[in-house]
């Protein structure tokens, strides 16, 4: 667990399954999902489908909640693209509209990227948007993250072509 203010960072318990459920399953189209690649369909899941996958989510280390006043407010993450060289992707969601713009995101992922560089022995890490998310590419630079990669019109979104962003930032500069 890690904390920023009233801001914290942490491993998903039991009780935040019926809160991941509301903001992650239950709406068919909600409004995150227009910012965190919009191009893949959602589905909405049932409680009792969500609630029979918990061992996937409870004290899984690559998922986490942010949680902010002690309310859980999104989730954090990472996944391996390739674990044999150490490279690692992460990801971050805030659910609700209310919580953007106020660099809950930001703070969030500078918790989780000094925990991932504390816990493991990476060299980069970094995560993958898209041009229409604005929002995402403001907090990489922030972070004192790159542009690594654009791959032109790629994501195809509401009859518009989009770029796929990826950003990284190498341990050496983190630390600088």
């Amino acid at each position: 667990m890690y904390t920023d203010q009233e801001l914290t960072i942490r491993p998903i318990a039991q009780k935040d399954m019926g809160r991941l459920w509301e903001l992650i399953y239950k709406d068919e189209q909600p409004e995150w999902k227009k910012w965190d690649a919009p191009y893949y369909p959602h589905q909405a899941i049932p409680y009792e489908d969500f609630i029979q996958s918990k061992q996937d989510w409870i004290g899984d280390d690559s998922f986490w909640v942010i949680e902010v006043n002690g309310i859980v407010r999104g989730i954090i993450s990472y996944y391996w693209e390739h674990e044999p060289s150490k490279w690692l992707e992460m990801g971050i969601v805030l659910h609700e509209a209310g919580s953007w713009g106020k660099g809950i995101g930001t703070r969030a992922l500078k918790l989780w990227i000094a925990h991932l560089f504390n816990t493991m022995p990476l060299v980069r890490v970094g995560y993958t948007t898209w041009s229409g998310n604005e929002r995402m590419i403001r907090v990489g630079e922030k972070l004192g993250m790159q542009v690594e990669a654009r791959i032109r019109k790629v994501r195809f979104y509401e009859g518009h072509y989009y770029d796929s962003i990826r950003m990284g930032v190498l341990r050496e500069e983190w630390e600088a």
